[in-house]
């Protein structure tokens, strides 16, 4: 029987303090070898564990098996160079030393296959994987060989698209590419990010989403959202798009942002995860705070296209929070599914 109202997070959760540095975003192991391969192994089923005892509904690894969102990909491919490194500007806010394209980018390998199945084996639940999206992987790199932030990312957008068939054979229901980028280059989205992300989940029958989020709640991001007034617009400029486009569902920002609820019926029709929990903060939602959300949403979008979710990943929160933040995000969900269903 389908659920309705299926809960998720939108990609990472806190990883135990024995595999990587608590409450740091990006920690470097503290394993290594072997160990390291069990480590992240232990840790995803850990993830998985808690995500069930919440009452999660579609699961994820909660990226214990990587180090960061982007690079973790990126450092599997061949063209990079990662000792050659280079200071860049991201997404417009904050400056990171960041690999070099160096020659052609290639995937030798599969990157996160491995991993996926390891995952499906342990549960009978749906599962999500999450990959990073073309423009927010050229958004992470200095290019010194395509001189193109178009051309890298239709390369970027193929080898993808050859992770994502290899996921999906491996049992992954929903594939979700990251593109917090899209809530900052309006224009190469309209132009060619949105036709790069349909060239990554070519030929795919698992369901996509794209996840496009205000960042989490680090210094940087936090700092540019104070600069985007009382409304935030960003998702006016994408979402005509991306209602037309081959994408099933799209993933966003809702509570404690200032994006203006009404700017979902800019993608009716569209299978929508609402971001109901707050990762910027360590506060918990009630399930009460959780329900309104839904509710809010259910204006604008159909009750069995409604995916109520995180509004990013939650992993720089401890694992108390994080857990607590899930178990609000169930609940929450389960008291509009009772009235829905009343």
């Amino acid at each position: 029987m389908k659920i309705l109202l299926p809960t998720s997070t939108a990609g990472s959760l806190p990883k135990p303090s024995w595999l990587a540095e608590p409450e740091v975003l990006w920690s470097p192991w503290k394993l290594s070898g072997d160990a390291l391969v069990d480590g992240k192994h232990d840790a995803l089923k850990v993830s998985l564990h808690e995500q069930q005892q919440a009452g999660v509904d579609i699961v994820s690894d909660g990226e214990q098996t990587r180090q960061h969102f982007v690079t973790t990909f990126i450092e599997h491919l061949d063209g990079v160079d990662f000792e050659n490194r280079k200071n860049v500007r991201i997404r417009n806010r904050y400056d990171a030393s960041v690999p070099t394209v160096v020659g052609p980018v290639a995937r030798k390998a599969p990157v996160f296959v491995e991993d996926a199945k390891f995952l499906r084996a342990q549960t009978d639940k749906p599962i999500k994987w999450a990959l990073p999206g073309p423009m927010t992987m050229i958004d992470t790199l200095y290019d010194d060989h395509y001189k193109s932030r178009e051309k890298l990312a239709w390369e970027f957008a193929k080898i993808l698209n050859q992770e994502a068939k290899e996921l999906e054979a491996a049992g992954v229901n929903i594939i979700q590419f990251d593109e917090p980028a899209f809530n900052v280059f309006f224009d190469e989205v309209n132009d060619w990010g949105i036709a790069c992300l349909e060239r990554a989940i070519e030929g795919l029958k698992c369901e996509t989403a794209v996840h496009i989020c205000y960042g989490y709640g680090i210094k940087a991001n936090t700092d540019w959202k104070k600069t985007l007034g009382s409304e935030w617009r960003q998702y006016e400029e994408v979402f005509p798009k991306l209602q037309q486009s081959n994408i099933d569902i799209i993933s966003l920002e809702c509570h404690n942002s200032r994006v203006p609820i009404e700017l979902l019926a800019l993608i009716r029709g569209k299978k929508v995860m609402v971001g109901a929990i707050d990762v910027a903060t360590d506060d918990i939602e009630t399930p009460e705070e959780v329900a309104n959300t839904l509710r809010e949403a259910l204006k604008y979008v159909d009750a069995d296209k409604l995916y109520p979710s995180t509004n990013c990943g939650l992993a720089p929160l401890s694992r108390d929070v994080a857990r607590a933040k899930l178990n609000a995000l169930a609940q929450g969900a389960a008291i509009v599914r009772a009235e829905l269903n009343a």
